[in-house]
């Protein structure tokens, strides 16, 4: 019996100290940008830095000596505020819209298309938003362009807002699917019309959730780097008009990491801390939002005579809704199509098993190579991480537990961390412990640290989906807490596990910035080894389609890409329907069970 007691108390302390990990990771990020941020800060002044409206740092200027750069930052902070604003009209609204379709407009098969279009668009690098941007978007907008190129402000936040509406549009539908149908149907009772009721009634209850929505689709929008890059004309200089050159602060870093100078590399840290910032009040915010959910209800205060106004705005929240949705499903298909139009007839055995030569021939064998070992390696180390901190969060942590709050307030800090902050975090940490070279190691490292918020809140919802009736009567057979989760809750919840693992694939293949700093900043030969530089995919596919000689390969590799990681969303989004057959279709079969016993037994004492 102590034998037992000692295993359940070692169980739970190692749940405990792989949850805290949560904590320490948050908080070095913070630590290390702040360590590399306050010497060039105290070089250039915080106001200097903040409010200077010149870029124009020197490669040569060094700590402790008089700066011939200017390293304001100000053009740039507007930018990406700015940017991210006209993001949120065009994501934010189509996601709303087209959640309003889906919730309240939409039902069977064409519910279930629509909603895999929204996880496949999400499931996109951004490197292929950014590609498909330049090549298709693009020309579109220059004859609008008075100059004749459209980089700028218009096609940044068309991309930009294609990009955060999966985001909106699906947490947007998860809040007005869980207000109650008596809401709805009180309202249509009370001789409201479909269009009244939905847009009158069910809404205003689910603000609070579309409010969240709408703040997590401004952090996804913050924090974009690669497809910025690609469309903004990236010019260090204040917005002047919708097709105006300008450069947001996750460009200027991933611009300029790569030869930046002891002080310019300090700025682009601090520029790093900036963005920080952004990520923390878009946490406050949101916990705000979700508080104020649970404390004063879906809705909060309405108004008593919103019933029977606004007939025509109403019928055109509805036709926005149709619109939105079949936007939508045109984009993702236009996406598709292009691509394998484009990509396929360039695909070829050099190019996917070729040997590749330096200035010769590409191939794409070497990134293939570097990415399945990038994906293992973080795999390894990400799930049983996550894994474990989700059966702390779940099976043993009380919900007013401080302790808790905090780990979970950690884990919505790195889940809203830019991609390229971390990596600089990888930069900093990793590829120093390994020596100082870029590594696939080094990579590996920094995206797990990056996957760990996926896999712990996918793992905890399966572990959530896991009747309690299966944990009561392994306790009740004799079975301690430790037994039971490894024997019954793992086992129940492993579909919704796989899921997490496919989703942590696709996210590692989508990824492009972090691996840039760890990896290597130009195109890898064939890795040797974990401590040899690699290309993944999309990386590999930004540098081509930077490169007007490999215009083709670019095309065939965006294919390939997109290709695999459409795969691997569809094969989450299978495991994911799997688990919800598992628990629910029990329950199912149960009712059909006593509906036939009854219909028996109506039969016999007919």
């Amino acid at each position: 019996m102590e034998k037992n007691s000692i295993k359940e108390k070692c169980g739970k302390l190692l749940f405990a100290a792989t949850a805290a990990l949560c904590i320490a990771a948050a908080a070095a990020i913070f630590v290390f940008i702040i360590i590399k941020s306050v010497p060039a800060l105290a070089e250039t002044g915080v106001g200097e830095f903040l409010f200077g409206t010149t870029w124009a740092p020197d490669a040569n200027d060094v700590y402790g000596q008089p700066l011939a750069g200017s390293y304001g930052i100000l053009p740039m902070l507007v930018g990406t505020l700015v940017a991210t604003v006209c993001a949120l009209a065009v994501g934010g609204t189509l996601g709303f819209f087209t959640a309003v379709f889906l919730s309240y407009y939409c039902g069977g098969k064409v519910k279930a298309v629509f909603t895999s279009v929204i996880n496949l668009l999400a499931g996109v690098p951004s490197v292929i938003f950014g590609f498909f941007g330049i090549k298709v978007i693009m020309p579109l907008f220059n004859a609008l362009s008075p100059t004749g190129n459209s980089s700028g402000l218009l096609l940044t936040s068309v991309i930009l807002g294609m990009m955060i509406f999966p985001t909106v549009a699906s947490l947007s539908k998860t809040a007005l699917e869980a207000v109650p149908s008596a809401y709805f149907e009180g309202a249509l009772a009370l001789g409201a019309t479909r269009d009244q009721a939905v847009f009158r009634t069910v809404v205003p209850a689910a603000k609070s959730g579309i409010t969240a929505a709408m703040i997590l689709g401004v952090g996804r929008a913050l924090g974009e780097t690669m497809a910025v890059v690609m469309v903004a004309g990236n010019s260090p200089q204040f917005i002047g008009g919708l097709f105006t050159s300008f450069r947001t602060m996750t460009a200027n870093i991933v611009l300029e990491m790569g030869y930046a100078g002891e002080v310019q590399m300090g700025a682009l840290f601090a520029t790093g801390g900036v963005l920080l910032v952004f990520v923390a009040i878009t946490v406050v915010l949101l916990s705000l939002v979700t508080s104020d959910k649970k404390t004063k209800g879906r809705g909060g205060k309405r108004r008593g005579n919103f019933l029977l106004n606004g007939r025509r705005a109403c019928f055109a929240g509805k036709v926005c809704g149709f619109v939105s949705a079949a936007f939508a499903l045109a984009f993702l298909a236009a996406l598709i199509i292009y691509l394998l139009v484009k990509g396929l007839p360039h695909i070829s055995t050099q190019l996917l098993f070729g040997a590749y030569e330096y200035g010769g021939e590409i191939s794409i064998l070497p990134s293939v190579a570097a990415t399945l070992m990038t994906v293992g390696i973080s795999l390894v180390i990400a799930l049983p991480l996550g894994i474990c901190a989700a059966i702390f969060l779940n099976e043993y942590a009380g919900s007013k537990n401080p302790f808790v709050r905090v780990i979970r307030g950690a884990i919505d800090v790195l889940s809203g961390v830019p991609s390229i902050v971390y990596g600089l975090f990888g930069a900093v940490t990793f590829v120093t412990l390994l020596g100082g070279n870029y590594s696939i190691a080094a990579g590996a490292l920094t995206i797990s640290v990056m996957l760990l918020p996926t896999v712990i809140r996918a793992t905890e919802e399966s572990l959530r989906a896991v009747p309690m009736s299966l944990r009561e009567g392994a306790l009740a057979l004799g079975a301690g807490k430790l037994r039971t989760v490894f024997t019954v809750v793992l086992p129940s919840a492993l579909p919704g596990i796989i899921a997490a693992a496919i989703l942590s694939v696709g996210r590692v293949m989508s990824e492009s910035a972090p691996f840039m700093f760890t990896m290597g900043s130009s195109i890898q030969p064939m890795p040797e080894g974990a401590m040899s530089g690699g290309t993944t995919l999309a990386v590999l596919l930004y540098y081509l389609s930077g490169e007007n000689l490999y215009t083709d390969e670019a095309y065939a590799c965006a294919c390939v890409l997109m290709f695999i990681v459409l795969l691997l969303n569809a094969a989450a989004e299978v495991m994911g329907r799997l688990l919800q057959r598992k628990f629910q279709g029990e329950k199912n079969v149960n009712k059909k069970r006593g509906r036939k016993r009854a219909l028996e037994r109506a039969k016999e004492n007919a």
